[in-house]
């Protein structure tokens, strides 16, 4: 599908949170035009302050972008975004829709649905990584959707990670984030389970985490978490509030595979009681603070 403004648009992004200003950033440095959307005036203020526009709402985004990015925090704005009143489904016609947040695999096909009905593109991208991650260029793009419309945007997706790959149809990509976040919560509980018996040991912290970093026990989770973990200093890359709608997802979708996730099961009720005690806003390395009530 050809856009309207293909080849001179900025591309928009609706929602600049932890995540979607982590795009903005990636996108401006590599000299890209943005235009953004958020209902938080101080996140507007931020895209402006390193070059891009701010719109009064995501219809306005839609007026000069394509492709338009969505990176919200729920399944339910990610559909008023797109298919409500003034949703993008009616306001970006002719144009792409790049759907970045992570919301249900049923969500993301039934959008791609209605996108495709109404003439708009539409591509499934979720992104596996922390915002702290995107912001330096690290993590992978999960593609899925029709494979010449991920052909077009290919290089803006790569302007933003590197590795943007094309895995399937729309839906597919979003089964493959839930599954890399089903391994986030498993390794990030192990690391926090892990850190806190070796500082029951008596053990040098920084030391251990150096080391096990070194062995055959290292994980991604383990190299961005352990520090937090060993520092008990949780700045939110996710927000264990955000996560937890994450690890819903995760069951949800587990439910209708009809595969056992047992040890996701463990790991959400430690989630859920760091988050009860008042940790919502800080990043999911918190759960290190259930293991220490216990």
């Amino acid at each position: 599908m050809q856009g309207v403004l293909s080849g001179m648009a900025p591309v928009g992004i609706v929602g600049l949170g932890l995540l979607g200003s982590a795009v903005a950033v990636r996108l401006r440095a590599a000299g890209r035009d943005v235009v953004g959307h958020d209902v938080v005036a101080e996140r507007q203020r931020a895209l402006e302050a390193i070059g891009g526009r701010a719109a009064a709402s995501a219809a306005e985004v839609a007026e000069t972008a394509d492709p338009i990015c969505i990176v919200l925090p729920s399944l339910a704005a990610v559909e008023d975004v797109v298919l409500g009143a003034r949703g993008l489904a009616a306001a970006a016609r002719g144009r792409t829709i790049v759907q970045m947040s992570t919301i249900s695999p049923a969500l993301t096909e039934r959008l791609a649905r209605e996108c495709a009905a109404r003439g708009v593109g539409f591509l499934d991208c979720p992104i596996s990584g922390t915002s702290a991650m995107v912001a330096r260029g690290d993590g992978i793009i999960f593609v899925g959707g029709d494979h010449a419309v991920y052909e077009r945007w290919r290089p803006m997706l790569e302007t933003i990670l590197p590795r943007a790959i094309h895995v399937g149809v729309a839906g597919q990509a979003m089964v493959l984030k839930l599954v890399a976040n089903l391994l986030v919560a498993v390794h990030s509980a192990a690391a926090a389970e892990a850190l806190s018996m070796v500082e029951r040991a008596g053990l040098d912290v920084p030391q251990a985490l150096e080391l096990l970093g070194s062995s055959a026990a290292t994980s991604r989770m383990l190299e961005v978490r352990g520090p937090l973990i060993a520092k008990r200093d949780f700045p939110a890359q996710m927000k264990l509030d955000l996560f937890m709608k994450d690890l819903h997802l995760i069951r949800e979708a587990a439910a209708t595979l009809g595969a056992p996730v047992p040890l996701t099961d463990v790991a959400e009720r430690l989630y859920a009681a760091a988050q009860a005690a008042g940790h919502g806003s800080e990043d999911l390395a918190v759960v290190v603070t259930a293991l220490a009530r216990r």
